[in-house]
């Protein structure tokens, strides 16, 4: 990746622009005429610029999100290849929780596979037998998306600067080990007030969501942020986001990890 320290300037007045959007709950103008579009290293600079301001808060690292690993996806946002947030703890939510609608800006939703993990992988060779045995668990996950960017108008490195457009998460209650539950022929359903909104497969993301985890452990080693014991890694996408309004009621099923529920608040935090 090209070095980040060739445009500090930009880095540190993209990170302030997203900043200013969350705390003041007014989505702004992309950071791409800040870092440009082609320097997917100067754009996670960014996101490590913001996660270090929300640590700074108290907020703890709790995982990490792979984004725009659905083709449906991909095509939604008019990109071409996956990239990766962070998760905070003050992004989690349990089954059947309450998502405040105004804690996501302008959201979306997807039905996702959430891998917790059991071991570090941050070590020595990394390849999809490693990344298998590394899953404690897998649980079924909703994805509240959101971008602090107006519109959704992104480009790659806009999204990836505003920490792959991560919100909100929430995780189902049923748990498997990969011993009994195979992620890549899982079936999903997602509905949004009783409406089915969304179906697919765990092949729609990357061909394998494991597949998925072994990208993102070698990229996030890469980039100096390895994987952790303890971390929830959510997978990317089965199928395509659908935007949420106020008051909805989500509800995922994914074969062999039963349901996940949520709900939209009503506008306030």
């Amino acid at each position: 990746m090209t070095d980040t320290r060739q445009v500090p300037g930009g880095v540190a007045e993209a990170a302030a622009r997203l900043l200013e959007a969350a705390a003041t709950r007014v989505p702004c103008a992309p950071v791409r005429d800040l870092i440009g579009t082609a320097d997917i290293g100067a754009a996670y600079a960014v996101q490590q610029r913001i996660t270090a301001a929300c640590s700074a808060r108290g907020a703890r690292v709790v995982g990490h999100k792979i984004g725009l690993t659905s083709p449906a996806v991909q095509r939604q946002l008019g990109v071409d290849q996956p990239d990766f947030g962070v998760l905070l703890d003050d992004m989690g939510y349990a089954d059947g929780d309450t998502v405040p609608y105004a804690s996501v800006l302008q959201p979306r939703v997807e039905a996702e596979i959430a891998f917790v993990l059991g071991a570090d992988l941050a070590e020595g060779p990394l390849d999809m037998a490693r990344v298998r045995a590394a899953v404690d668990h897998a649980v079924a996950a909703l994805e509240i998306c959101g971008s602090r960017i107006a519109g959704w108008d992104i480009t790659l490195s806009d999204t990836v600067a505003d920490n792959a457009s991560a919100g909100a998460f929430v995780l189902g209650r049923e748990r498997r080990g990969l011993a009994e539950f195979e992620p890549r022929t899982a079936v999903m359903e997602m509905s949004v007030d009783g409406r089915t909104v969304s179906e697919g497969t765990g092949a729609d993301c990357l061909g394998d969501p494991l597949a998925a985890l072994l990208w993102l452990a070698r990229t996030a080693r890469d980039l100096g942020d390895p994987l952790r014991a303890g971390h929830v890694v959510l997978s990317g996408a089965l199928g395509p986001m659908s935007p949420l309004t106020p008051g909805t009621q989500i509800t995922a099923t994914i074969g062999g990890l039963g349901t996940v529920t949520a709900a939209i608040g009503e506008g306030t935090i």
